[in-house]
């Protein structure tokens, strides 16, 4: 038989990288075997692909099906191949299918023949633009972040009976029919999200007209976020340090397009971004606990996954209770805190994600928190110098500002500080 192709993407860092699909079926020993420096999720496509094509209502031939993922040198990872493998093979099985080359295919086969949301979206629109990719045949789940890339005509697909009727209109070049499949969702178009600008409270951001008192403290957040500085609040417990850093994406000036764009992708590519979120359009705010790992913080695992900082890209990432994380992990940050960048480099390949982050951190002043009350801190001077030195000097370089949150007393929190207190948007 002739080798059927079909495109497909594979998602390497925030970036993607175009993918042919290549398969043939011929005489030999019956089975179907995928090659092209494969992860087992790719693999295991064989079983998806076979099972889904059979409870569709198609038989596979009793021959040799052998599918090359090309080129071969990239690595490929993800479920994303499936309907491009699926496609091929159809266009075998069914004469009234012909393959045009303008269109990508990309979805997770479910074996009842569904087709399921995959990470990553966003870039793979993205090149596929840059490709000069026409039609984007892509989950149903994913449409909400799909409308957001402009230029492509993305047609949503919930089962291999849609994509085999869309593919039958291709041929028979029915525009009309094609429609039926493109959905405009009701929520803003990507390019209205990315021009949106001016003062924006963040939907889930503290106020800082809700921080009463620690005008100093204020006045160093608002200098900090001036400058996009990195800030420590060091204090004894509920002198509201963390209730600060909350209340700093609502004062940071609204992302401009490219920043919207690049913090999009980096959810996209961590499967985070869903259909009530399909678009990242305010600055993040990642408070991780202070036992993460350093591939959680700074990125990694099987796969380079972005990290903490990465998520944070943009926005803050806020680190309370500071000399809690383990000192190899916070060490971990000098290079990103300078470069704005981490280079992740694994077995698989080299990944680089951005990480242009306000880093925020807190900390008590000793062990027990109230340093320098004598009356409630009873921490030796060796306790309380080890527990600060639990942050190396080349870290605490790279924080500029520092700012002692100190405690407030009750007779200065009136009801009418209340009314007086300076709101976010007033601060923006």
């Amino acid at each position: 038989m002739v080798t059927k192709a079909t495109t497909a993407m594979v998602v390497h860092g925030i970036e993607a990288k175009l993918v042919t699909t290549e398969v043939d079926i011929f005489d030999g020993l019956p089975g179907m075997e995928i090659v092209g420096h494969l992860s087992q999720d790719v693999k295991e496509a064989t079983q998806r692909v076979r099972v889904a094509l059979k409870n569709t209502g198609y038989k596979l031939p009793v021959q040799k099906i052998v599918i090359n993922l090309s080129p071969a040198e990239i690595y490929k990872n993800g479920t994303g191949f499936d309907l491009s493998i699926a496609v091929a093979i159809l266009a075998h099985l069914k004469e009234t299918i012909d393959i045009k080359t303008n269109v990508i295919f990309m979805g997770e086969l479910g074996l009842g023949g569904e087709i399921r949301r995959i990470s990553g979206i966003l870039p793979i629109l993205q090149e596929a633009k840059t490709n000069k990719i026409t039609y984007a045949i892509i989950p149903k789940a994913n449409l909400a972040e799909a409308n957001h890339v402009e230029g492509l005509i993305n047609l949503g697909v919930e089962n291999l009976d849609e994509v085999i009727r869309i593919l039958e209109c291709m041929t028979r070049d029915d525009k009309e029919g094609l429609n039926n499949f493109r959905v405009i969702l009701p929520s803003e178009s990507g390019k209205a999200l990315a021009e949106k600008g001016g003062i924006k409270q963040q939907s889930d951001a503290t106020d800082f007209g809700d921080v009463l008192g620690q005008a100093l403290a204020k006045r160093c957040c608002e200098i900090a976020v001036a400058g996009f500085h990195n800030l420590l609040l060091i204090g004894p417990p509920g002198t509201g340090k963390s209730m600060l850093a909350s209340a700093l994406p609502g004062i940071l000036p609204v992302m401009n397009a490219d920043e919207k764009l690049e913090v999009s992708r980096i959810y996209s590519v961590a499967g985070l971004l869903e259909n009530d979120k399909s678009f990242i359009d305010e600055r993040p705010f990642v408070s991780p606990h202070h036992t993460i790992t350093a591939a959680g913080l700074i990125g990694g695992g099987a796969f380079a996954s972005p990290g903490a900082i990465s998520m944070a890209n943009h926005g803050v990432l806020f680190l309370d209770e500071l000399p809690e994380f383990k000192k190899q992990t916070l060490e971990l940050l000098r290079q990103p805190l300078e470069e704005r960048r981490v280079h992740i480099i694994r077995q698989s390949g080299s990944y680089t994600y951005p990480c242009n982050f306000m880093l925020v951190a807190a900390m008590n002043p000793c062990p027990c928190g109230y340093y320098p009350d004598k009356k409630r801190c009873h921490c030796t001077d060796a306790e309380i110098k080890r527990y600060q030195g639990r942050i190396s000097g080349p870290l605490l370089d790279r924080i500029d500002l520092s700012v002692d949150v100190l405690r407030t007393k009750y007779g200065d929190l009136k009801k009418k500080d209340v009314a007086q207190a300076e709101r976010s948007e007033a601060v923006a």
